[in-house]
C-alpha cells in the first residue's frame, strides 16, 4: 500500500522523484523519502514523517544532486510512521538504499539472523532486513553484479514485495523487482524509470512494461531496461500496456478536491462505459472470453470484493438473480480465504471486483477460485492490473484515474459494469429476450443525466450537513438494494469524515440500532417510489419518535417524505427501482464530502487509509 519510485537518467533525479510521489500519495501517505545517488557515487538521502509536501521542503534545503535515484511514500504496516521508519532505508555499510511496498513475512527471522552475524538496525521496519541481505550477496558472490545481489536476497523473502535499488558502488543503475505488488518500468529519450503504477510515468511516456512475480530489470541512465526472470534468464518479451489518458486527468483541474473532482467525473466514466456496448448479439463483452453456451451453462456466480467494491457486489448479485435468474453469492475476499469448506460447482463462475487490481486479499481468493476449477472474470479500473492479468476475461470500467482514497465514480462505474454483466447472462440463457435486455440497457443511458441533475442539487448536501455538527454519531437506513446504499454511505461518511456511522435494512433497525437513536440523532434513510417505500416510511417514523433528525433520500414529488424530514435530498425518477442506487449514492458521496470538509479534514487522504491495499 507504499508508493515505490526510481530513475535514472540525465536530468536531476530528485525533482521527479518527489512529483512521482506526489502522484502516488494515494497508496500512503504518512511518512515519505528519496535517496539520490550523485555521479561520484554519494547517496543522499531525505525522510521525514509525515506527507510528500513535508519532503519537499527538507529536500529543497537539503538539495540532494544526482541523476539517479529512487523515492517511498509510505503506509505504515511496520513501525509508526517517524523519520527513522521512513524509506529509503539502507544497509550496515550505507552503500545500499532500498525502498519497498509490501510485506516481509519471515523478516523477523532474517533479522534475528543478520543480528548474529553482526549487522546493526536502526528502524522498526520488516524493509530494513532487504538492503542488509543485498549487502550480503553484494559483498560475496554476486560482487559487480547489483540485479544478482537483489535476487540472491529476494530470494530468501516470503510475502510480498516492490523492491527499488541502487548502490553507491554503481552509480547510474537501479534494479528493481516485484512479487505479489504492483510495478512498472519505462524507457524514454532522457532515462529510464520505475514506480508502483502508470500514474506517476503518464507525464513522460505512453508506453510502459510490467514485471511479472519474481522479474528483476536493471535500469540504466541511457534509457536502457534489461529483464531477467527468477532464473537471471534475458525475459525477451515483457508484458506491455500503452497509458490511453492524458496525465491531466490525474490532476485537479479547478477542483478544490479530487473527491470533488470525481464525483463530478461520473456521468462522463458511465458513457465511456456504456459506449458501443449495445451490438449485433446484444450485450457486446468480448472481455468475457467465453463462448454463449459456457456463459449459458453458468449455474452459480460467486462475486469476490472488499470495501466498497464488496457493496458492488451486492448490488451486482440483485441485478443478476433478477434479470439473469442465477444464485450469486458475494464473499469478502478476507473471509472467503479462510473457509476452508467452500462449495463451487462444474460451472461456478467467479466474479473479482477491485478498483486497483492489485487488492492483495481478492487476488489471494481469485487464486482459489481458479484452483476449484473456476473461470474467473475480473471488474477493475486499472489496465493491466494484476486483477486483469490473472483472469480469464476482465471489463475495464474506463473511469479514469481515481486519485482520492474514499471511491466514488469507480464504484458507480462498476456498479454499470455489473448490470451489463447481468444482462449479457440473461441474455445467454434465456431469461431474457433481446428486446427486453435492449429496453434495460437504454434505461442505462438515461444514468448520467440523471447523475447530472442530482449533482446540479449538491446545495441540499451542503445544506443537510450542519445536522452533523456536533455529533458523534449516526445511522442509515434503506431496504432492498437501497439497504447496500446505505452500507455505502455510511462508509463514505466513516472514511472521511470520521463520524461514527451505522448501517442498516431499515426493517433491522428495531433489532438493535434503534437503541442509538435520541433527540437530535442524525438518520438518513434511503427512501425512493419503490415497492417498499411505505415499509421504510414506516421505519423513518419510528425514528422521528425517539427525537432523530432524519434526512432522507426521496424521489422527486414525494410529498409524504417531505413533510416527515428535516431535509430530503432529492433524486429525479429512475425507470427501474434496481438502478436507483447508481443516482442516489451521489447525494451520500456529497454528503460525506460537505461534513467532512465541514469538520475540517482532508478529504482525498483520510487518516490509516490508502487507495490500493496491497496486503493482507
Amino acid at each position: 500500500m507504499c508508493g515505490v519510485v526510481g530513475y535514472t537518467g540525465t536530468k536531476q533525479a530528485a525533482s521527479w522523484l518527489l512529483d512521482g510521489l506526489q502522484t502516488l500519495e494515494y497508496r500512503g501517505y504518512d511518512s515519505a523519502g528519496i535517496q539520490v545517488v550523485s555521479p561520484s557515487g554519494n547517496l543522499h538521502g531525505v525522510k521525514c514523517a509525515g506527507r510528500v509536501a513535508v519532503l519537499r521542503e527538507r529536500a529543497a534545503a537539503a538539495n540532494p544532486v544526482g541523476t539517479c535515484g529512487i523515492g517511498h511514500t509510505r503506509w505504515a504496516t511496520h513501525g509508526a510512521p517517524t523519520d527513522r521508519n521512513a524509506h529509503p532505508h539502507l544497509d550496515g555499510t550505507g552503500r545500499i538504499a532500498v525502498v519497498h511496498n509490501g510485506i516481509i513475512e519471515n523478516f523477523q527471522e532474517l533479522r534475528r539472523e543478520l543480528m548474529a552475524a553482526g549487522h546493526t538496525f536502526v528502524s522498526d521496519t520488516d524493509t530494513e532486513v532487504i538492503p542488509h541481505l543485498i549487502q550480503e550477496a553484494w559483498d560475496g558472490p554476486a560482487h559487480g553484479d547489483l540485479a544478482a545481489a537483489v535476487r540472491n536476497a529476494c530470494d530468501r523473502l516470503e510475502g510480498s514485495w516492490a523492491v527499488a535499488c541502487v548502490c553507491s558502488d554503481v552509480p547510474g543503475t537501479l534494479v528493481c523487482t516485484r512479487n505479489g505488488s504492483p510495478l512498472v518500468v519505462a524507457s524514454t529519450d532522457d532515462g529510464a524509470y520505475c514506480a508502483s503504477d502508470v500514474m506517476p510515468l503518464a507525464g513522460v511516456t505512453s508506453h510502459v512494461l510490467q514485471l511479472d512475480d519474481f522479474d528483476v530489470a536493471t535500469l540504466s541512465p541511457d534509457g536502457t531496461v534489461s529483464i531477467t526472470d527468477r532464473d537471471g534468464r534475458k525475459v525477451e518479451h515483457p508484458s506491455a500496456i500503452d497509458i490511453d489518458w492524458d496525465a491531466s486527468a490525474a490532476k485537479l483541474g479547478g477542483y478544490s478536491d479530487f473527491m470533488a473532482k470525481e464525483i463530478s467525473e461520473q456521468p462522463e466514466a458511465l458513457e465511456r462505459l456504456l459506449k458501443d456496448r449495445l451490438g449485433k448479439h446484444g450485450i457486446e463483452l468480448d472481455e468475457l472470453s467465453l463462448t454463449r453456451e459456457e456463459l449459458a451453462a453458468v449455474d452459480k456466480i460467486v462475486i469476490i470484493a472488499c470495501g466498497t467494491s464488496y457493496h458492488v457486489g451486492l448490488i451486482a448479485k440483485a441485478a443478476i438473480e433478477r434479470w439473469a435468474r442465477i444464485p450469486v453469492a458475494v464473499e469478502y475476499a478476507s473471509e472467503f480465504n479462510y473457509n476452508e469448506e467452500y462449495l463451487v460447482t462444474d460451472h461456478t463462475m467467479c466474479v473479482v471486483i477491485t478498483q486497483s487490481g492489485e487488492t492483495a486479499d481478492t487476488l489471494t481468493a481469485a487464486r482459489r477460485m481458479r484452483g476449484m476449477g473456476c473461470n474467473v472474470f475480473a471488474i477493475t479500473n486499472v489496465l493491466g492490473s494484476t486483477a486483469a492479468r490473472e483472469s480469464d476475461g476482465t471489463l475495464y470500467i474506463q473511469a479514469g484515474p481515481e486519485i482520492a482514497v474514499a471511491s466514488t465514480k469507480a464504484y458507480t462505474a462498476q456498479m454499470v459494469a455489473s448490470y451489463l454483466l447481468a444482462l449479457r447472462l440473461a441474455l445467454a440463457n434465456g431469461s431474457m429476450e433481446r428486446a427486453e435486455v435492449e429496453k434495460h440497457f437504454h434505461e442505462l443511458e438515461t444514468l448520467p443525466d440523471i447523475m447530472r441533475e442530482v449533482l446540479a442539487r449538491r446545495w441540499q448536501d451542503k445544506q443537510a450537513a450542519r445536522l452533523f455538527r456536533g455529533k458523534q454519531s449516526s445511522l442509515f437506513l434503506g431496504r432492498n438494494v437501497n439497504a447496500t446504499t446505505a452500507y455505502e454511505g455510511a462508509l463514505k461518511l466513516k472514511e472521511i469524515s470520521y463520524l461514527h456511522a451505522e448501517a442498516y435494512p431499515a426493517g433491522e433497525m428495531k433489532h438493535g440500532p434503534i437503541a442509538l437513536i435520541e433527540g437530535g440523532f442524525p438518520v438518513v434513510a434511503v427512501v425512493p417510489a419503490d415497492h417498499v417505500h411505505d415499509k421504510t416510511v414506516s421505519n423513518i417514523q419510528e425514528c422521528l419518535a425517539r427525537g432523530a433528525v432524519v434526512i432522507g433520500v426521496a424521489t422527486d414529488g414525494d410529498e409524504r417524505v417531505a413533510k416527515m424530514c428535516s431535509e430530503v435530498l432529492w433524486v429525479p425518477p429512475v425507470a427501474d427501482e434496481l438502478l436507483f442506487p447508481t443516482v442516489a449514492v451521489i447525494h451520500l458521496q456529497l454528503l460525506a464530502r460537505y461534513v467532512a470538509r465541514d469538520r475540517g479534514y482532508d478529504v482525498d487522504k483520510p487518516r490509516n487509509l490508502a487507495k490500493s491495499v496491497t496486503v493482507e
